[in-house]
């Protein structure tokens, strides 16, 4: 590695913000999926768009690969460091720039925590409407890099739908700007190629975010029935009927459990799956629309429907949704979320399928999902200090994934492919197809020091840099005395 690029970096940031002790880089040597590890090279924390900036030309004119990472609850290994490179801490962006309550927008930097716009929105009666679950803690600047969805993304859209603009720092160093604060846009949908880019491109330094009026009235109901299989046919039911909740979730006996034991959830006992259904909107179409979802819920023949009756019983119904994943670990000591889509008409055969796969792998799999858009997030249970375990568990998530693809469906719903889907994107597409896609990273990244190694298959697989003196050191950048 060019030393004279290292200089660079710290030429850029005082040294308390450019970590290289073993100790500072254990905190980012992965993301939120744990099976894959790699300490970085360093790790930079700038504070300041024009911070960002300087480090990306450095890098670029250095060579030096680099990660961008906020609060790291990539699911998909998105975030993890690569060989003899960098990762740009972005938590110190975290700015909401400007909240116009007008024009219904928010400007703010990447580091910005999802559920803070919507705490800054709603004196002004409007949110930002995608929720994933980890919405308390992963950052805006993640959100666009991985097109993040949620519980109410079936009637409200991924975080695409909700980017008017950005302004964004290239791997090349050049700073672009896409789209503006209005949807009218003309010419072609840059704001939608970059969402979604898993870091490949570069980085967003300010985003232009939709906000939207907050619903008049919620109604929300609990449903528990025997089988897994039948709770999906009531998605499929209620989708087909033409009604459009705000959110439809599906949780299988197994995420009951955990969520039981983490938050205390009350959930109908004796059941395999509980079906959460959430109506929003005016108070007059949240009155029509509940007479016909009371009537398919009977039809569905559920073991008990409890509705919410007040605010509070309805965010103790989300609470056990939202900390469902978290939960899982109460279970076992360590497990993989997967992440894929089938149509929802096939829910219920998708999940027997499921079942099937899992008793073959001698493997438990827990099932939380976005039901109403057939995104699928199997939880697959596993002991990694028992030999061979680790490879049960991979080999069942791509089973599972194979499903999803020859079911019309697809492997990834909204975790992106990261390190751990890129060896079955050749599942999903033909290589003329993945090579249009290379191509179009390397229009934004001639030298693929964004986020190299993720994605694409065949990627050089991440690794610990070379024992011996840090490379920092050997550049004069550092020293141990």
């Amino acid at each position: 590695m060019p030393a004279d690029a290292l200089r660079r970096l710290s030429a850029i940031l005082p040294a308390d913000r450019l970590l290289w002790q073993p100790a500072h880089l254990a905190a980012y040597q992965s993301d939120a999926l744990t099976a894959f590890q790699s300490p970085p090279l360093a790790v930079a924390i700038p504070e300041t768009a024009d911070e960002v900036i300087a480090l990306v030309r450095a890098c670029h004119a250095g060579r030096l690969p680099f990660v961008a990472r906020g609060s790291g609850t990539s699911l998909s290994g998105g975030s993890l460091p690569v060989k003899g490179g960098i990762v740009i801490a972005l938590n110190r962006l975290n700015r909401i720039l400007r909240l116009d309550p007008a024009e219904r927008i928010a400007v703010v930097e990447p580091g910005v925590i999802n559920l803070a716009v919507t705490a800054a929105a709603a004196p002004h009666g409007l949110h930002y409407a995608p929720d994933p679950s980890s919405q308390s803690i992963c950052t805006i600047g993640g959100n666009v890099a991985f097109n993040s969805g949620g519980a109410h993304c079936l009637k409200y859209g991924m975080t695409s739908n909700h980017v008017l603009g950005l302004r964004a720092v290239l791997a090349t160093g050049e700073v672009v700007e896409f789209g503006g604060g209005r949807r009218e846009q003309i010419g072609p949908d840059w704001c939608g190629l970059f969402t979604g880019h898993e870091g490949l491109f570069g980085i967003a330094l300010e985003i232009t975010l939709q906000l939207l009026p907050r619903a008049e009235c919620f109604h929300t109901v609990l449903a528990g029935y025997r089988t897994l299989e039948q709770a999906g046919d009531a998605v499929s039911a209620i989708v087909a009927s033409g009604l459009l909740p705000g959110a439809i979730e599906i949780m299988d006996a197994l995420a009951l459990e955990a969520a039981k034991a983490a938050v205390h959830a009350d959930y109908p006992p004796h059941c395999e799956a509980v079906l959460i259904v959430e109506l929003e909107g005016p108070r007059e179409a949240v009155a029509a629309d509940r007479l016909r979802l009371d009537a398919l819920l009977a039809a569905s023949q559920p073991v008990e429907a409890r509705p919410a009756r007040n605010p509070a019983e309805r965010l103790a119904i989300w609470k056990g949704r939202k900390s469902a994943f978290s939960a899982v670990g109460r279970l076992s000591p360590d497990f993989i979320v997967q992440d894929g889509v089938v149509p929802r008409r096939r829910l219920g055969e998708a999940l027997r399928r499921i079942g099937k796969f899992s008793r073959e792998a001698g493997l438990r799999c827990a099932n939380v999902f976005h039901a109403g858009d057939g995104n699928l997030h199997p939880l697959i249970l596993y002991n990694g200090r028992n030999p061979g375990e680790l490879g049960r568990a991979e080999a069942l998530a791509g089973r599972i994934l194979r499903l999803c693809v020859d079911m019309g469906g697809s492997i990834t719903g909204e975790h992106g492919i990261g390190v751990e889907k890129r060896d079955y994107l050749p599942a999903m597409f033909s290589s003329d197809e993945i090579d249009c896609l290379r191509r179009i990273r390397a229009a934004f990244d001639p030298l693929g020091i964004a986020n190299p190694g993720k994605m694409f298959p065949g990627g050089e697989a991440p690794a610990l840099h070379a024992h011996g003196p840090h490379p920092l050191e050997r550049a004069g950048v550092i020293s141990r005395e």
